[in-house]
């Protein structure tokens, strides 16, 4: 079950990294952005899986297959409240309550166990909000 590893820090000795799959929902989306959080989370010491363009269905499928902590959507649809309560309740139908779930785009009212970061959210902004989620970490800020 996902979560269920010892998620830790990058670099602790026998842990585990953070896991993250990031994919864009449906046929359209922007690729570079994608690959720009998909680049960030990695240099933030994070395991990425990119499942490309994916219905919701496969995404979660794919979240329980890879064993994920955390679901990032980069690129959402205007309806992004609804697609992030979607992505949870198909995570919850299978078993999944333990993932944290991500996206980003506009600021909205969100279903809980969710965060929609602003458009142009640094990737490493991202990475701090789930090593605080999962790990317990203070959120990081880079340095200026």
């Amino acid at each position: 079950m996902p979560g269920s590893r010892p998620v830790t820090a990058p670099g602790a000795a026998g842990e585990e990294r953070i896991r993250v799959v990031i994919a864009t929902p449906g046929d359209d989306g922007e690729d570079r952005a994608t690959g720009t959080l998909a680049r960030g989370l990695r240099d933030a010491g994070m395991e990425v899986v990119q499942a490309g363009r994916s219905s919701l269905e496969q995404l979660a499928d794919t979240v329980v297959q890879e064993d994920a902590d955390a679901v990032g959507l980069p690129v959402l649809p205007a309806d992004a409240p609804e697609v992030l309560a979607r992505l949870r309740a198909l995570l919850a139908d299978r078993g999944v309550h333990d993932v944290v779930v991500f996206g980003c785009g506009a600021d909205a009212e969100l279903p809980r166990g969710t965060r929609l970061s602003p458009p142009g959210t640094a990737p490493a902004e991202v990475a701090g909000w789930l090593r605080g989620q999962l790990i317990g970490e203070p959120p990081w800020t880079p340095r200026p």
